[in-house]
């Protein structure tokens, strides 16, 4: 596995990495032998870059809990990246947010408990709380790194003026943001600010949450504890157009020989060194696929039939309306 590295500060972590937010949430039911099977799987084949949240684990620790005891045996060889930036206490769970410094503070403590570490690579605020400056959430940050407790600062669901806000007050490593084939609004205006600033880019849900993996069905074919189950772009049209261009990606990668979803994940590794993305499953056999897309090399063509099929992303908005609203993309 290649490595890459993410921001200025000199983060260095495999160029594919892995989210285990589903072995906890998000997509039904799991499986914690599962789940540790898969971060095995993933280190013995060069993958080092791990991704969690204090929401993954709806403020019981489990997703951290459940990182850490499969690497304990290995700790000093991976990167374990966490977040911080939602109030634990609303309902639903995901509805506030807390950037308040000692919130900060308990959420680091809590995860240098749960990933049994005694300390975090990578602590991302989340997402943005309205309540806090970017400047203030930043500065905590930067004290816990003096402090030993964390290594690199990094952001997520954040646009270009509070990237810059918080860069100003402790660098910023890495940015978190949906890109993938189906989401493409960070190009516009996020990722020229970030080379700019020397900031890495960590695309989450980089297969689509699994509609670019090929294997997909109907909204309502998902059980009700599946966000793809009210997911826009498994809805109606919006869901056919988006199986027509998967189809389309499906046989441009069979004439390469590999999968649809190496494809698109070579495809993002192509945009530039400086994006690492972490496409999330359950599955070891999954994460042997993914890292295929490490030694996957397009052409130019290759590049121009894939923007000929999705010149501008899905169907279909990535979350609901309301939820969109809370992110800053100022």
């Amino acid at each position: 596995m290649q490595h890459r590295t993410l921001g200025s500060q000199g983060l260095r972590v495999s160029a594919l990495g892995l989210g285990v937010m589903g072995m906890s949430m998000a997509y039904g039911a799991s499986n914690d032998d599962e789940g540790t099977a898969t971060i095995h799987r993933a280190h013995e084949l060069g993958i080092d870059f791990f991704d969690t949240a204090e929401l993954y684990g709806a403020g019981t620790g489990s997703n951290e809990i459940l990182l850490g005891k499969a690497v304990r045996d290995f700790r000093d060889e991976v990167v374990l990246a966490t977040k911080f930036g939602f109030d634990m206490t609303s309902q639903p769970i995901g509805s506030g947010f807390d950037s308040r410094p000692e919130n900060i503070r308990r959420v680091a403590e809590n995860s240098l408990r749960y990933l049994q570490t005694d300390h975090i690579d990578l602590f991302y605020q989340h997402i943005s709380d309205p309540d806090v400056p970017a400047e203030e959430a930043a500065g905590v940050v930067g004290d816990l790194i003096a402090e030993g407790k964390v290594r690199y600062f990094g952001l997520s669901n954040v646009g270009p003026q509070y990237i810059r806000r918080a860069h100003a007050v402790t660098p910023v490593s890495a940015l978190q943001y949906e890109y993938s084939l189906f989401e493409r609004e960070v190009e516009e205006k996020i990722l020229p600010v970030l080379r700019e600033l020397g900031v890495g880019l960590v695309p989450y849900s980089p297969l689509g949450r699994g509609f670019l993996t090929g294997a997909v069905k109907p909204a309502s074919e998902y059980p009700a504890d599946d966000m793809r189950n009210w997911d826009e772009r498994w809805q109606g049209e919006n869901y056919s157009y988006n199986l027509r261009a998967t189809e389309q990606l499906k046989e441009l990668a069979a004439a390469k020989g590999i999968t649809t979803a190496q494809l698109a994940l070579a495809w993002l590794l192509a945009q530039g060194q400086d994006v690492v993305p972490i496409p999330g499953t359950r599955s070891a056999e999954r994460v042997e696929e993914n890292a295929g897309a490490d030694g996957v090399q397009l052409t130019g063509a290759d590049l121009a039939r894939i923007t000929e099929i999705l010149p501008h992303g899905s169907a279909g908005s990535r979350y609901p309306a309301a939820m969109l609203s809370s992110f800053t993309t100022a």
